[in-house]
């Protein structure tokens, strides 16, 4: 049996097996117990959970009862989480000493554990996963395996229409069609400068070269990122097989994927999922019986935030320190050892096998006119589900932060939403309705980024997130040229100045001085971006420098050299929170009546802000 047919014999009977994991109506006895492996679950003792259920299934000899681990289910902020098949339900905050009282009460006597069911919103309990409001408006296509599979089984992937496109395009297209249907689609590149992914391919083809290169861009290093982590914790298969079909368009045989050590899951179950492809004949020489040859090779990073950047990127593969080089020529002309490179990032590649297996018409019918697709967002911050959604784009930020994120915990206000991590803008609530398109979001001086999508509520300083993030890419800067290297440390200084309550206006408009002058001097997208958390601050929040500056007060507390806690009289409901939670006993009050803060005792470190219900201090 040849490898084609040996995959589209396991594709027929392992689907029909694995149908239970998509079937609730599926006539079967056999049960499926899905447990998240990804890295945030991990963090919570999943494998420990993993562990139990098999031993205890083990010792109660309990037959047609399969524990399988996937990739993240997405709402993160309910880990662990136990799903059920088929009848899909959904139990939230799981603990490894839960798994008893689930194979007892609900695989031995079919009574559903109520206690573990996950909650909504509104706070009712909810049994099945697709009646949870979070994934009510999301549609998952770069996610569509994750949760579903086990990302260590590439039968389980082959299953559902795994290798499926590359069977497709090696044996029924041609170089130039599959190009042609990846520009039909509209898709753009998901690493944050949104250029079209069909374009590229087009381009590093039409280059002369005996030897190309495909690289897939896994150096995640956006705080509070982890889109491309969870990709390639939960269906790493599919970015492989993208590859492959890159390679196979662009005519390269030698693909890289870069990840940061920071991801060990990912790196070991993209690992896993090469040699498994190896070994099934889907990586090395004549794929399918074809004259195309391909292989795929792992390369680490150190962790480099400016690795990120393509060229930076490529000087790390090819050994040398991580530094971008001077465009053009673009890596499509001279890559990898100077020789034309196909360079996209792990959502990207994570869309292609859809396309051509669906149909460009069908995908550029998802999104908006600019922007097709959807798009994966780290939904993180100060909202009440953190995790990982992915929704058509166009959706508008108050349908992410509200409808699918459950909205700001604690009765708080939305302040403002960062987009684009340390190289985007911060959104506030006036643009809550916008759209979340490439277009819109660069109008209002933010960036869709990779998408990080970082929450904050009222009690944020924007000045001192404004410092933040500058701080990280001063760090991060590699040095090569002057206006990052020395700009951004400027900047950096004169925001410390200000925080410490030692700014003058003239510092707010030196600052703002730089932070025009060096996105148009820096070598790469690293320093020519770093700016932009300073531009969107002091646009729609300058009232706040100001304060900084003239009245030399921070309201929410957070620089604490300019701190004034407070408790308002008018607000305050004697409930004690806030004298319960002072870790220095500085608030005193009796129960039902005004606390009152020492000031002489006071850290101002912001935990009695914090955990007012009244929101009475300040």
């Amino acid at each position: 049996m040849n490898t084609l047919e040996k995959i589209r014999e396991i594709r027929e009977l392992k689907r029909k097996e694995l149908d239970i994991r998509v079937n609730s109506q599926v006539g079967t006895k056999e049960k499926h117990i899905l447990v998240c492996h990804g890295t945030g679950c991990t963090s919570s003792k999943s494998p420990k959970i993993i562990e139990n259920f098999r031993k205890i299934i083990k010792e109660k000899k309990l037959e047609n009862v399969r524990v399988i681990q996937t990739g993240c289910f997405g709402l993160c902020a309910k880990g662990p989480i136990v799903i059920i098949r088929p009848e899909d339900t959904f139990y939230a905050m799981v603990s490894p000493e839960d798994c008893e009282e689930i194979i007892e009460s609900h695989i031995i006597e079919g009574k559903v554990v109520d206690r573990l069911l996950c909650k909504d919103v509104d706070g009712s309990k909810v049994q099945k996963l697709d009646d949870l409001t979070f994934y009510k408006k999301q549609k998952r296509i770069a996610l569509k395996n994750c949760g579903k599979i086990d990302p260590e089984e590439i039968e389980e992937y082959i299953a559902f229409d795994g290798y499926k496109a590359l069977e497709k395009v090696l044996l029924e297209m041609t170089p130039d069609e599959v190009i042609e249907e990846v520009e039909k689609s509209g898709l753009r590149g998901r690493g944050g400068a949104g250029f079209p992914t069909g374009k590229k391919w087009r381009l590093t083809k039409n280059v002369e070269g005996k030897q190309k290169y495909v690289v897939c861009n896994a150096d995640e290093g956006d705080p509070g990122a982890f889109m491309d982590r969870s990709i390639l914790e939960g269906d790493p298969h599919s970015v492989l097989e993208s590859m492959i079909i890159a390679g196979f368009a662009i005519g390269a045989n030698q693909g890289y994927i870069y990840v940061r050590a920071e991801y060990p899951i990912a790196v070991e179950r993209f690992s896993v999922a090469i040699k498994q492809a190896r070994e099934y004949g889907l990586l090395g020489k004549n794929i399918f019986g074809t004259n195309f040859s391909f292989d795929v090779e792992v390369r680490l990073g150190a962790g480099a935030f400016v690795c990120g950047e393509e060229t930076a990127l490529l000087e790390s593969i090819e050994g040398k320190r991580g530094q971008p080089r001077i465009k053009p020529p673009y890596p499509a002309n001279s890559g990898l050892w100077g020789k034309p490179t196909l360079i996209n990032n792990v959502e990207t590649y994570a869309n292609i096998t859809r396309i051509i297996l669906n149909g460009a018409d069908w995908y550029s019918s998802i999104g908006t006119e600019g922007s097709k697709g959807t798009k994966v967002f780290a939904l993180g911050g100060n909202v009440v589900n953190v995790g990982l959604v992915e929704v058509p784009m166009g959706t508008t930020l108050r349908e992410i932060i509200y409808d699918i994120g459950g909205g700001i915990p604690n009765g708080r206000g939305f302040k403002a939403a960062q987009t684009g991590g340390p190289s985007g803008g911060c959104i506030p609530k006036e643009h809550l309705d916008t759209p979340i398109d490439y277009e819109s979001l660069k109008q209002i001086g933010s960036m869709m980024g990779s998408g990080g999508l970082i929450v904050m509520d009222d009690t944020k300083c924007m000045v001192n997130l404004a410092k933040f993030y500058l701080s990280f890419t001063v760090d991060e800067s590699c040095g090569k040229c002057t206006p990052c290297r020395i700009g951004t440390k400027r900047m950096l200084e004169l925001l410390e100045k200000i925080t410490k309550g030692d700014g003058t206006q003239e510092d707010v408009q030196k600052l703002e001085e730089l932070a025009n002058s060096i996105p148009k001097t820096a070598v790469c997208g690293l320093g020519q971006s770093a700016p932009n958390p300073v531009l969107s601050t002091l646009k729609y929040f300058r009232e706040e420098y100001l304060e900084h500056v003239n009245e030399k007060v921070c309201k929410t507390g957070e620089c604490k050299a300019l701190a004034k806690i407070q408790i308002h009289e008018d607000k305050c409901k004697g409930c004690g929170m806030c004298k319960r939670n002072c870790p220095v006993e500085a608030i005193s009050g009796e129960p039902g009546k005004i606390h009152h803060i020492d000031e002489a005792k006071c850290i101002k470190c912001g935990t009695c802000i914090s955990v007012c219900p009244f929101h009475a201090i300040g």
